[in-house]
């Protein structure tokens, strides 16, 4: 049984269940995965097995990473991404992971980047309110103040300010699965999922 999959983002849509509910789910896609390398505690400190997803061309890869598929027999994967396993010699090189060890009603984790919104301003980042609009005010989303004056002579570290927003690995703790077609390699997951279309997510069991 396969600990997790990696699936790619299609997109959300709704479903309705047999009281009529209507359900938001998110449609991902799975991918073609491929067990590369099967750590144990003796030769690694940790049991997990390396899967392998995203063929391309072994042209696009470098010749250490080229190495190491062949030695597994696998074919040119240009991703790699691990999941604890409790008994790894479960597992043999090059095994398949697919769809048939899901099912419907499982509950998994699922891992991704959320979206990268790029350098934003205090309000879009923090949620902060805006300043007022009349009465010849000209501080309308200007931060303001950010610190003290003589003392301390400097800005506090952790000050809330303008940055990069988004774009940081996000867990969805409780999903479940609604939906599975085998033939598609697609499953319909409860709720959003982060990140947007065509993103890679990685779906671990639990349980």
């Amino acid at each position: 049984m396969a600990p997790g999959i990696f699936v790619r983002k299609i997109g959300m849509t709704h479903i309705f269940d047999e009281n009529g509910t209507n359900i938001p789910v998110t449609l991902v896609q799975a991918e073609e995965c491929q067990i590369s390398q099967i750590k144990t505690s003796k030769t690694d400190g940790y049991n997990a097995i390396q899967v392998a997803y995203g063929q391309t061309k072994s042209s696009k890869l470098s010749k250490p990473i080229l190495g190491h598929l062949e030695k597994a027999g696998l074919p040119s994967f240009r991703s790699f991404g691990e999941f604890a396993v409790s008994d790894p010699t479960q597992y043999n090189l090059a095994d398949p992971i697919d769809l048939n060890s899901f099912e419907i009603g499982q509950t998994v984790k699922v891992t991704g980047n959320s979206i990268g919104k790029g350098f934003t301003g205090n309000q879009k980042r923090h949620n902060f309110s805006r300043g007022p609009m009349t009465h010849g005010s000209k501080n309308h989303r200007l931060p303001g103040s950010i610190g003290a004056g003589s003392t301390p002579s400097r800005v506090y570290p952790g000050k809330k300010m303008a940055g990069q927003l988004g774009f940081k690995t996000t867990t969805i703790g409780n999903s479940t699965i609604l939906y599975i077609d085998n033939d598609e390699k697609i499953l319909a997951l409860k709720g959003s999922l982060p990140g947007k279309e065509k993103n890679i997510l990685k779906v671990i069991k639990k349980g």
